[in-house]
């Protein structure tokens, strides 16, 4: 490598963003790395990553329906909030509507574990699991989704302002749903493989 003048650009290391509090309780990890459910809408996960701006940081929280790897709902704040991954669970409900057993896989963080969300989860019948204390790869398709946005389109982009990385974020989700080809779906996007599998399912 030395010969030839190439050099290795690594990923940042994982980094915990959110702790518990002792009060708020832990779910089981019923996912237990069991990442290709043979259904849509059984199987959602999310987590929260850190996104940095001239601004200063901003917080993005996604849900992915572990089937396709399609992120049904996402959100975006200054704020490391509860409200960050109610909202993005809001938008999966809404445009998903889910019915019968679902599972939702997250790590162990405040916002997770803490009341108002557990209550939306409830409302809507959908039982919560989650990873073990620090162990990242239980959660590892979400936390592969979060690699390929910064070290696939927002690396060495600097944003200047929340809203512009906000935008930017949006455009790779949307390219991800719609043209990202993923091996695990045959080489399809998550869209193209949702809708290949109704057809099979309408034809069946």
């Amino acid at each position: 490598m030395k010969t030839h003048n190439l050099k290795v650009k690594q990923r940042l290391a994982y980094k915990v963003t959110t702790k518990r509090k002792h009060s708020d309780l832990v779910a089981d990890n019923l996912l237990n790395m069991q990442f290709n459910p043979e259904k849509s809408d059984t199987v959602w996960a999310g987590d929260v990553t850190y996104l940095r701006t001239r601004e200063g940081w901003c917080y993005l929280a996604i849900v992915m329906d572990l089937n396709s790897r399609k992120i049904i709902g996402w959100h975006i704040s200054k704020n490391m909030s509860a409200d960050l991954v109610i909202n993005a669970m809001q938008m999966a409900i809404n445009l998903r509507k889910p019915k019968g057993d679902l599972i939702f896989h997250s790590d162990r963080g405040a916002q997770y574990t803490g009341k108002r969300f557990r209550k939306l989860l409830k409302k809507n019948n959908i039982k919560a699991s989650m990873s073990g204390k620090g162990a990242c790869w239980d959660n590892a398709v979400v936390e592969r989704f979060f690699g390929s946005l910064k070290n696939e389109w927002l690396l060495k982009v600097i944003h200047l302002t929340r809203e512009s990385m906000k935008v930017d974020v949006q455009k790779y989700i949307k390219y991800y749903n719609h043209e990202r080809l993923h091996t695990t779906l045959g080489d399809l996007s998550p869209v193209a493989y949702e809708k290949r599998n109704i057809k099979v399912s309408n034809f069946s």
